[in-house]
């Protein structure tokens, strides 16, 4: 099932993050393949570990910008950085890595009747502020009411990240997976810098994902934690260990009735988006 289209891609890769010229890390070097004209691409997931940094081929989309005659007018981003091209051993992935994706993806799997625990809804609306006080005060990307009445709230987390085990980064240089099916990989979220390893990854991933649980515990409402996979070389699904906060957050919500969607998606070269599955299997908590 086609989910999703991106028009007028051009591949690239990526030089300088931070751009030479922006000093900021949402922002990229690229050169594209069919010119050779360096030109500044903004990068929403920053450098997506990896998957949007220095050597990385990437796909970019043109941006529209009103353009000015001012002199003193700064530099703007011409191209935004969408996909991710990923190579090895002789086979290429597309991965989405922009983070709205995921919930343009989301918004068309349920148009579609594509999540199957959540289908013929009645109505939805996409970014909607919930704050009871004292216990609740965020944005979520969707609530509505489903096909049988119940409300629902949806938080969709983006999983542009895989490999064939949740380790650190410092860990992973002395694996070796030659012997590893491509296709046997884990996806995990979340993953990210912090300041100290005991931090959270994402503080705003576990207040989501907290808060859900507490609403769950508290009313009939359905509480849905979407993670979009955008890969196919995955066979599984875990919280990553390396944010032990979140991964207990998610073991709780899930005790309490929280109910998790593990989307996967398969990307083209040419920027078309297909439903894969709503089901991929998340590895069993210790």
């Amino acid at each position: 099932m086609l989910l999703l289209k991106i028009d007028n891609l051009m591949e690239g890769a990526v030089v300088k993050r931070p751009s030479k010229v922006i000093k900021t890390p949402y922002v990229a070097d690229v050169i594209p393949i069919n010119n050779n004209v360096e030109v500044l691409a903004h990068t929403a997931s920053l450098g997506c570990c990896g998957l949007a940094d220095i050597g990385s081929s990437i796909l970019m989309t043109p941006i529209n910008n009103n353009k000015s005659n001012k002199p003193d007018d700064k530099p703007k981003c011409s191209h935004r950085i969408y996909l991710s091209i990923l190579k090895e051993r002789e086979k290429e992935i597309i991965i989405g890595i922009h983070p709205k994706l995921a919930e343009d993806l989301t918004e068309a799997a349920l148009k579609k009747n594509c999540l199957h625990t959540l289908q013929n809804v009645r109505s939805y609306k996409r970014e909607c502020a919930i704050y009871v006080e004292g216990k609740v005060d965020s944005r979520f990307d969707f609530t509505g009411i489903d096909a049988n009445g119940v409300p629902f709230i949806m938080e969709i987390k983006n999983v542009p990240l895989a490999d064939y085990e949740d380790i650190t980064a410092k860990d992973r240089k002395k694996k070796c997976y030659d012997d590893r099916e491509q296709n046997t990989k884990v996806a995990y979220f979340p993953d990210g810098y912090r300041k100290k390893t005991e931090d959270t990854v994402s503080p705003r991933a576990l207040k989501h994902i907290t808060e859900l649980t507490l609403i769950k515990k508290e009313s009939k409402t359905r509480c849905i934690m979407c993670y979009v996979i955008q890969r196919i070389d995955v066979d599984r699904f875990q919280p990553s260990i390396i944010d032990p906060q979140y991964r207990e957050a998610v073991k709780l919500a899930i005790n309490a009735g929280v109910e998790i969607i593990t989307m996967v998606v398969e990307w083209t070269r040419e920027g078309e988006a297909y439903f894969i599955r709503d089901d991929l299997p998340i590895t069993p908590f210790e």
